[in-house]
């Protein structure tokens, strides 16, 4: 497990044109659970970009990987990133990855999502990112809505129709991710521009979280009110009381306040925006299985 940057409580953030700060709070948890020898994820939580990544290849192996990639966001520069560096940070992370990979038959890889507050004036927002079955949640007005789209196999059959949601978890290839960072594949990260509004809490969480607590659950830990470093260690408690399985990782972001949005030909708009593979075009990507798919 590696971990960069502290908890942070009501951090003001600047904002170029208002006169009032962007003030933000967070946590991050991550636990090894009750079934694995060794933590393989990785978190990083600091401005500019808070991010959880999930390596796959063995112990020491996937530790690593998923580190490339935190440590490599994590030399970006507060207290906003620009979507061209973050693109970079990818690429970056991805040739290392694929260096450790060498002599390692089962390849080297890992899952990484996040979100990085950008400023495109007049108004700052939320880039959020995703390679693999890591997840980022929106929690806002008492709705809690997935932002990002899983790259697995269960993920394709439930678009096709094949098997319903609520089978997925269940489904026996529900480990299979058909996306990730390594394994000699290009950086393919789906990117979607979420506005920040004072009230809303994003929650970024690897699989360890999601696959023990569904929806529901994780709504009403966001909906209780308390302060992100408790609804944080909430939720984890709750992931290892249902069984803990596997790591667990998770952020809970808090938006406290945000100046009013300006009027202005570049604001962004009142929903979430996609903004495609690796930002390449509007409607989003999902790429095919490299090499037939990989655990996740």
């Amino acid at each position: 497990m590696t971990r960069f940057g502290d908890d942070g409580v009501e951090v003001h953030v600047p904002v170029a044109g208002h006169d009032r700060d962007l003030v933000l709070s967070w946590a991050a948890r991550t636990e090894v659970g009750h079934r694995r020898a060794a933590n393989e994820d990785s978190v990083l939580a600091g401005l500019p970009i808070f991010a959880v990544a999930d390596g796959m290849g063995g112990h020491a192996a996937g530790d690593r990987a998923s580190a490339a990639i935190a440590q490599r966001l994590a030399r970006e520069p507060g207290p906003y990133a620009e979507l061209a560096a973050l693109e970079q940070a990818f690429i970056d992370a991805g040739a290392e990855i694929d260096a450790l990979a060498e002599g390692i038959p089962i390849g080297v890889g890992t899952t990484i999502t996040g979100a990085a507050l950008v400023f495109d004036a007049p108004d700052p927002s939320f880039l959020v990112f995703n390679i693999g079955d890591s997840r980022v949640y929106r929690y806002e007005r008492n709705e809690l809505s997935q932002v990002t789209i899983d790259h697995s196999v269960v993920q394709e059959l439930v678009d096709a129709g094949l098997i319903a949601a609520e089978d997925a978890e269940n489904h026996p290839e529900s480990n299979v991710i058909t996306r990730a960072l390594g394994f000699h594949d290009e950086p393919l990260p789906d990117i979607w521009r979420v506005p920040v509004r004072a009230g809303m809490r994003l929650l970024v969480c690897s699989d360890g979280l999601t696959k023990e607590l569904g929806d529901d659950r994780i709504r009403l830990h966001l909906a209780a009110g308390m302060p992100a470093g408790e609804t944080a260690s909430a939720l984890m408690d709750a992931a290892l009381a249902a069984g803990g399985r596997d790591n667990v990782t998770l952020i809970v972001i808090d938006v406290i306040d945000a100046p009013t949005p300006l009027p202005a030909a570049r604001s962004i708009d009142s929903e979430t925006q996609p903004l495609g593979a690796a930002a390449s075009d509007t409607g989003g990507s999902r790429g095919g299985p490299p090499s037939g798919g990989m655990p996740g």
